[in-house]
């Protein structure tokens, strides 16, 4: 690809890394608040379950775009991938994030293995969020001039 400059590809996906953070981070919180209601018996809000799948779903999309902008950005600069430790990090997020998902939707009292998978997934998507922003920082410093 000729494209003039990869800055504002760089600058949007700043944006959807720090969205997916802050997204991450809300349904640390979401979830948690679901989980300690569940323990204790206690009711939980009607919204809490409805808002922690659309910032479950807000988080797909955005690690999506994320690994859309990775492909054409390293394709577009270098005309091939593989040049850092950041697409494996890369594709371990996209390939976690998508099981958490679909696990989410296989929540419910007769399938009590899906939350357990649920958990696990997000608390391995924490060390792998920490590796890809580690690994991004790196690359990210070979797009600036």
């Amino acid at each position: 690809m000729n494209l003039p400059s990869f800055l504002w590809l760089w600058k949007i996906a700043a944006w959807s890394m720090g969205l997916s953070l802050f997204a991450y981070s809300l349904l640390a919180v979401t979830g948690g608040w679901m989980f300690f209601t569940r323990h204790n018996k206690q009711k939980r809000p009607q919204w809490l379950r409805p808002f922690h799948y659309i910032i479950g779903g807000i988080m797909v999309f955005l690690v999506i775009l994320l690994l859309a902008i990775g492909l054409v950005g390293t394709i577009g600069y270098y005309g091939n991938l593989g040049h850092s430790a950041h697409l494996p990090a890369g594709l371990t997020v996209v390939a976690l994030v998508l099981v958490s998902a679909w696990s989410a939707t296989q929540i419910n009292s007769k399938q009590l293995w899906a939350r357990s998978l649920h958990i696990t997934t997000n608390i391995i998507l924490l060390f792998s969020f920490a590796t890809v922003s580690l690994t991004g920082w790196s690359v990210v410093q070979k797009y600036l001039p």
